[in-house]
């Protein structure tokens, strides 16, 4: 490892190329902190220049990691790019802003800066290789337009639609530079020719970094993890990331390029779009989608729980001592097919079995299921129909479970846990998820039988303000049960809401009948009994219902001939062209339509299996008999 002290010139001064590797993260850095930061330094030199003092050494400003690459016959000398992309791009930015000022205020200077954005002369393939800095695929065509106005775009792919008229970082820095360099060189709004003099200066004389420049046996990717000063943050993506293709470098360059790009390009290069950096929160926790993706990925792949704050050492560790995969290739393969999947997942397109799974999902806050989703999804055992199948039984099984109230905490444990058995299992896929999922009669993992859950979707309140999102989902699968039922097609586009057929606030405009004879004031026994006995069934799943758009508060909380009419004027929803069939509304009537949802409910989110069926299956499978599947909890 050799180490030399550069100037920023210095750095792009003579025929030479540093090329990003695309597998290095994107341009990221942003006008606040990293470049107010940056530009503090160049202007408190540039002043100490004007004012006639001398550095007695240029002023440090981090330091950059490369290799150099080996180049034959009419290739201009080349260097990967280790760590330190973010600082050199960041410089020809600030370079090109340099020269876009002085080219209407001063040509010579203008001139004099191309040399440190082009390579001349003798090159092999000029259309790539006359650029001082090659950025990764994803930051290219952005940096050609600010370095290169009147260049075309060589391997520059067009933007993905989601990127479509987003301000990328390199256009907004470029930008912050242009205007702080146009500040600074003017005085009471003229041009002064000695300000730009002396910061030009700045940049030959006063600013530099650590170039360190590898040789045969150092570790790049140690050094990579452990110098990122005034930077930012790594996230476990990024690590992961450098981690997988520095193990795939050695494989050179051909016209221009480097060859682990195709690697990436094919790979990775879709893990790098703005969707996965967007933040995602589980629990108290925001993290990228791209980390909770590798989360679940890990998880599956291990079968056991990981935790976001490790998951680069995690991986690290799992690639290192135990060598899952042969190849590198093969390793990003099994990366992207999961992706593939979460992406699906997190689309909820109702058009797909993954992205039904995934409106449940989100509605329910059940991230700790996706490293079993993400099995059944890959492993190749659940193709066609049996993926639907597969993922209803994982919904019945949380579904039940969320009515019945029974603790959420072990889910993490437990969904890994039936995927390290679903591995070593025998006998039909399908049978054997359900099998585990219906392993334990313990309150921590039972799923609920139908006599248990009919007993908690009549009994128990299910209205809470904050289960409206699982309510809605569960109703809105009843309705579109219902209108399969009734061989309707007809699609609801409007966003649907939870409404009190009695409403909530039931005691001014629904009295309970039948005590008219006793004086106000005055309590009776039997009076009480029945107000609370209808205050008992206001919570009731039989006593709500979904509406394509919220009713004011005086109709919510209006008598019965006021409510009702509202309500059934929602006829596009069976079920509120079913509340027809009721000429009142009161205890009874919840009771009643509790259980007709009962009964279409029961057939959507199904049962698990009876115990002679586990034994039967156990003994044809020859696999340990039915138990207790012990989960330790935190």
């Amino acid at each position: 490892m050799r180490p030399f002290t550069r100037t920023i010139i210095e750095l792009f001064d003579g025929k030479r190329r540093y090329l990003i590797p695309l597998y290095q993260r994107q341009y990221a850095w942003k006008v606040s902190p990293q470049l107010e930061l940056l530009w503090d330094d160049i202007h408190r030199v540039a002043r100490r220049f004007e004012e006639g003092g001398q550095l007695p050494s240029p002023h440090f400003m981090g330091a950059i990691v490369i290799s150099q690459i080996q180049t034959f016959g009419r290739q201009i000398q080349a260097f990967e790019v280790i760590d330190g992309q973010q600082r050199l791009t960041t410089f020809q930015l600030l370079l090109a802003a340099f020269r876009d000022v002085a080219t209407n205020l001063s040509k010579e200077y203008s001139t004099e800066i191309m040399k440190y954005l082009f390579n001349d002369g003798v090159m092999e393939h000029i259309d790539v290789e006359k650029y001082k800095l090659w950025p990764s695929l994803t930051d290219r065509r952005s940096f050609i337009s600010l370095v290169d106005p009147e260049g075309e775009f060589p391997k520059a792919t067009p933007l993905p639609e989601d990127e479509q008229g987003v301000v990328r970082p390199a256009t907004a820095a470029h930008a912050f530079f242009r205007e702080r360099i146009l500040e600074h060189v003017q005085v009471n709004g003229e041009f002064d020719p000695f300000k730009l003099e002396k910061l030009f200066e700045a940049l030959r004389q006063g600013l530099a970094v650590v170039s360190i420049e590898l040789e045969g046996g150092d570790d790049a990717q140690t050094i990579f993890e452990t110098l990122n000063s005034r930077g930012v943050d790594l996230t476990a993506g990024d690590l992961m990331r450098n981690f997988i293709f520095q193990r795939a470098k050695g494989l050179g360059q051909t016209e221009g390029s480097l060859n682990v790009d195709k690697l990436y390009e094919h790979y990775w290069l879709p893990l790098d779009r703005w969707f996965w950096r967007e933040g995602d929160t589980r629990g108290r926790q925001t993290k990228t989608r791209l980390d909770w993706m590798l989360v679940d990925y890990l998880a599956m792949m291990q079968a056991d729980v990981v935790s976001v704050e490790h998951l680069f050492e995690a991986y690290r560790k799992w690639i290192l001592e135990e060598e899952p995969f042969d190849t590198v290739e093969s390793e990003l393969k099994s990366i992207k097919q999961s992706a593939d999947v979460y992406r699906l997942i997190s689309e909820q397109s109702t058009q797909t079995a993954l992205g039904k799974f995934g409106r449940f999902s989100k509605a329910f806050d059940v991230s700790t299921a996706m490293p079993l989703v993400l099995y059944i999804a890959t492993c190749g055992d659940f193709g066609g129909s049996k993926l639907d199948e597969a993922l209803q039984f994982i919904e019945s099984y949380i579904v039940r479970r969320d009515i019945c109230a029974l603790p959420t905490g072990n889910y993490n444990r437990f969904f890994v846990d039936v995927v390290a058995k679903m591995r070593s299992g025998k006998g039909d896929p399908l049978t054997r998820l359900r099998r585990l999922l219906s392993a334990s009669q313990a309150d921590a993992m039972r799923w609920p039988s139908n006599a248990d859950w009919k007993t908690a979707w009549m009994g128990s309140d299910q209205y809470k303000p904050n289960r409206q999102a699982r309510l809605r989902h569960i109703f809105e699968a009843i309705e579109h049960s219902k209108r399969a039922n009734e061989g309707e097609v007809i699609a609801i586009k409007s966003d649907l809401t939870i409404e009190h057929v009695m409403p909530q606030k039931w005691q001014e405009n629904w009295p309970v009948p039948g005590f008219d004879h006793v004086p106000e004031g005055e309590l009776d026994p039997d009076q009480l009994a029945r107000q609370f006995e209808r205050q008992q069934s206001i919570n009731k799943m039989g006593n709500l219902t979904l509406l394509t758009h919220k009713l004011n508060a005086k109709v919510s909380n209006g008598a019965f001939s006021v409510k009702l009419p509202a309500v059934r004027a929602h006829a596009a929803l069976t079920l509120n062209r079913e509340l027809h069939s009721y000429e009142e509304w009161n205890e009874d009537s919840i009771k009643q339509r509790g259980q007709n949802l009962f009964g279409t409910a029961v057939n959507i989110w199904l049962a698990p299996m009876l115990k002679e069926d586990i034994d039967a299956f156990d003994a044809a499978t020859s696999q340990e008999p039915f138990e207790e599947v012990e989960i330790a909890t935190a």
